[in-house]
């Protein structure tokens, strides 16, 4: 049976594992979707490194945040500007690679699970700070860049399809 600490230190091992991967896939993709999906990977891992650290909100916001809505809207974005047959991925042995995946996965998804159910035991004399104090901070002592990064994100967006519009009617003429 496998103590805490070695529990803890597969599963910290394999989210770097998957941070650095998703980095390296990230930066060196020249698909821009699989970069998109490299990013994706890197900041799901980094989610679980939250929840290691028993940061149940930092983790959730990391991923209803940089997963659920930067990744999104970033692929969303992609699909569209490069809505081109020349531009899709070849997908040769999609469902060998989908099963494969799935065999690597699998044993992450149990330690994860098993880390996660033996953790308030472990930790529930620390003090941490709850999601009513950072909600608080946020939105009186960091509304200005909460509100600064909203817009960049929606400005970086919007040029994205102005971009591809303007490419769509040189096309087209």
């Amino acid at each position: 049976m496998l103590d805490f600490n070695t529990l803890e230190t597969i599963v910290f091992s394999i989210l770097t594992l998957f941070m650095v991967g998703g980095s390296l896939v990230m930066i060196t993709s020249k698909q821009t979707i699989f970069s998109a999906f490299g990013f994706l990977l890197a900041m799901i891992a980094l989610g679980g490194m939250f929840a290691l650290l028993n940061n149940r909100f930092l983790s959730i916001a990391q991923i209803m945040v940089s997963v659920g809505a930067i990744v999104i809207l970033s692929m969303l974005t992609i699909l569209t500007v490069n809505a081109k047959e020349e531009n899709m991925p070849e997908e040769k042995n999609k469902f060998i690679l989908i099963s494969i995946s799935a065999i690597i996965v699998s044993p992450f998804t149990f330690l994860l699970y098993k880390a996660l159910t033996t953790l308030p035991e472990h930790f529930t004399k620390m003090q941490t700070i709850n999601s009513k104090v950072i909600g608080s901070l946020l939105f009186s002592e960091w509304v200005l860049p909460f509100e600064i990064l909203s817009i960049l994100l929606m400005s970086a967006m919007l040029g994205a399809i102005i971009i591809a519009k303007d490419k769509l009617k040189g096309e087209n003429s």
